[in-house]
C-alpha cells in the first residue's frame, strides 16, 4: 500500500525491550526518531523572519502583510467536464483559496516558495518509487548546512526532527481514484478533485509546525508539536484549518489547570517574540483549552493548538489508514462534509455534527453494507491500533496494512444515495450507537454520557460520544430531516447540484 515505506518487510513494532525506551530521548542525528510520518518530511532550515521576508520578496511587496484584493463576482457553481482520474487538480472553476489575502501572491510564486530546489526549504515527501535496496533502510546521517538553522536554539533539540527520505504515506495527489460509472459519480469525483487538500497546502502547514516546534522547545525543551486532524488524515480540503497537538509529556495533563498554564505560556510567546509572524493568538478556555491563531507565513492558515490530546494523534492515523485502503472513501467523505456544511448541520459549537462525527458516520455506513467496503481495522489489526501504544510508534502501524479488497462494486453515486438512505430510514437513532471500532451498530450504553443525547457516535479509542453536542431535539430533527430530503432528492434526480448547489465562494469554506 505504501511503496516508499521504510518498514516494508519488517515486523510492525520493535521488540518489547525496545518499546520501553523513553519517548522523549534525544536521538543521534543519524537515527531518525519515530515521530509522526509527515512531521519529518519537510525541514525548513529558516526561521520565521527569513520565511516572512521571502514571502514579501517573492510577492514584490515588502510591506508587513500582503494586500487584500477585491472579492470576485460570485457565479453559480457548475461541475465541469473533468477527467475523474486526473491528478493535476487543475479545475479552473474551483481554483480559489480560502483566504482573500492569498490572492496577492500567485499560485506559481507560492509553489516556488515551497517547492523550489533553490529555496532553503527541502521538501522530501514526493511519492517517488525507491530503489529496492533503499526500501528497507533508514536514511543516513543528515547534514545541516544552513547557518540560520544552526544558530537557532539547542543543536541537540534541532537534531530531534531530521527528515525521513523514505515516505511512509502516499502523496494524496498521487493516490488512485475510482472510475466514474455514472453521471452522479462523475460529479462526486469532480467536486472531490476541486476541493481536496493539495500537497502545497499541507506543506504550508508543515512549514509552520516545524518552525513553531523550534520556538516552543525553547520554553518546553522536551516537547513535540504534531500536526493532526483533517490536515493529515486524508480527509482535508483546501479550506481546512490546521490542528496542532503539543505533547509535553507522556502522562495525561489536567486540561483545566496544567494545560491552561502551558497554553498561556505559548500564547505569550506568540504575542511577543512571534507577534510579527503569528496573528491574533487567543487562549480559548474550553473543556479542552486551545490557542487559536493565524500564521502570516504559511498563507494565513488558521490553527488550533491543544496540549496532550493523545487520542487526536491516534485517531489521525486510524482515519488516514481508512482513507487510503479503499479509493472510494475520500471522495465520499469530502462530498458529505461539503453537503453538511452547506445545509448548516456541521458545527458542534451550534449543537450539530462535528466533522469528525461525520467522517465516522461515513466509515460506519461503509462497514455495515451487506457486502462491506471497509473492515474494522481495530479488530483486524489490534496490534497496530493498540490504544496503549507509545506515541512514537503510532505512525508506523498503518504502513503494514494492505489495501482492503471488497467484493462490493457500487459506484460513488450509489454509495452516496445509500448513505443518506441508511441514516434516513434504516439506522435506529433511539437505541443504537454508531461504532467504527466494532464495524456495526451496537446498543447504546446506559452511561451518563449517552443519556439525553439524540446521536451517539463512539470515539474509536476512548469510547466517548463524539456527537454529544447534539443534545437538542430541534437540532436532531433538523439533521435527520436533511438526511431524508437528500436521500429522496438524489434517489429521484441523481444530480448532485440538487442537494449541493455550491457557488465559488462556498467552496472556500
Amino acid at each position: 500500500m505504501f511503496p516508499n515505506s521504510s518498514n516494508l518487510g519488517r515486523p510492525p513494532f520493535p521488540s518489547k525491550h525496545q518499546q520501553q525506551s523513553n519517548f522523549f530521548n534525544v536521538l543521534p542525528v543519524n537515527i531518525p526518531p519515530a515521530l509522526l510520518s509527515h512531521q519529518q518530511t519537510v525541514v525548513p532550515p529558516l526561521n520565521f523572519r527569513t520565511a516572512f521576508l521571502s514571502r514579501a520578496l517573492l510577492s514584490g511587496n515588502l510591506a508587513a502583510t500582503p494586500a487584500v484584493t477585491s472579492t470576485a463576482t460570485l457565479q453559480p457553481m457548475t461541475y465541469g467536464n473533468v477527467n475523474p482520474v486526473s491528478t493535476s487538480g487543475a479545475l479552473t472553476s474551483f481554483q480559489g483559496r480560502k483566504r482573500q489575502s492569498e490572492q496577492s501572491v500567485s499560485h506559481n510564486v507560492k509553489r516556488q516558495r515551497i517547492d523550489s530546489q533553490n529555496s532553503d526549504t527541502t521538501v522530501v515527501n514526493q511519492a517517488v518509487p525507491l530503489p529496492e535496496e533503499r526500501q528497507h533502510s533508514f536514511p543516513g546521517p543528515i547534514s545541516i548546512q544552513s547557518p540560520s538553522f544552526l544558530a537557532r536554539g539547542s543543536p541537540a533539540l534541532a537534531r530531534c526532527v531530521p527528515p525521513l527520505r523514505d515516505t511512509l504515506f502516499p502523496d494524496p495527489t498521487e493516490a488512485r481514484l475510482p472510475l466514474a460509472k455514472d453521471a452522479l459519480s462523475q460529479q462526486v469525483l469532480e467536486l472531490f478533485q476541486a476541493c481536496r487538500q493539495q500537497a502545497s497546502d499541507l506543506n504550508s502547514k508543515e512549514l509552520c509546525r516545524t518552525e513553531l516546534q523550534r520556538e516552543i522547545q525553547l520554553i518546553f525543551p522536551q516537547s513535540r508539536l504534531y500536526l493532526v486532524g483533517s490536515s493529515l488524515n486524508g480527509f482535508g480540503t483546501r479550506s481546512s484549518d490546521g490542528d496542532l497537538c503539543l505533547v509535553v509529556k507522556e502522562e495525561p495533563v489536567n486540561q483545566k489547570t496544567e494545560a491552561r498554564r502551558i497554553l498561556s505560556s505559548v500564547q505569550k510567546l506568540f504575542s511577543t517574540k512571534l507577534s510579527s509572524y503569528i496573528e491574533r493568538p487567543q487562549l480559548i478556555r474550553a473543556k479542552v483549552p486551545i490557542v487559536k491563531f493565524r500564521d502570516k507565513v504559511s498563507s494565513y492558515v488558521e490553527f488550533d493548538l491543544n496540549v496532550n490530546n493523545v487520542v487526536g494523534i491516534r485517531n489521525t492515523f486510524l482515519l488516514r489508514t481508512y482513507a487510503f485502503i479503499e479509493n472510494r472513501v475520500r471522495p465520499l467523505v469530502l462530498v458529505i462534509k461539503k453537503w453538511a456544511n452547506f445545509h448548516e448541520i456541521n458545527d458542534a459549537s451550534r449543537g450539530t455534527l462535528s466533522s469528525y462525527s461525520l467522517v465516522l458516520m461515513v466509515l460506519h455506513y461503509l462497514q455495515t453494507l451487506p457486502e462491506p467496503i471497509l473492515p474494522s481495522l481495530q479488530k483486524n489489526y489490534p496490534e497496530c491500533f493498540d490504544p496503549t501504544m507509545q506515541l512514537h510508534l503510532v505512525h508506523q502501524a498503518p504502513c503494514t496494512i494492505p489495501p482492503y479488497i471488497s467484493k462490493n462494486g457500487s459506484s460513488l453515486g450509489d454509495l452516496l444515495i445509500g448513505f443518506f438512505k441508511y441514516y434516513a430510514t434504516e439506522f435506529d437513532w433511539s437505541h443504537q450507537m454508531i461504532s467504527v471500532r466494532e464495524a456495526k451498530a451496537i446498543p447504546r450504553p446506559d452511561g451518563i454520557e449517552w443519556r439525553n443525547k439524540f446521536i451517539c457516535v463512539e470515539e474509536p479509542f476512548d469510547g466517548t460520544n463524539t456527537a454529544r453536542a447534539v443534545h437538542e431535539k430541534q437540532k436532531f430533527d433538523m439533521i435527520r430531516g436533511e438526511f431524508t430530503q437528500a436521500w429522496q432528492v438524489l434517489r429521484d434526480k441523481k444530480d448532485l447540484k440538487c442537494i449541493l448547489p455550491l457557488r465559488a465562494d462556498e467552496l472556500k469554506r
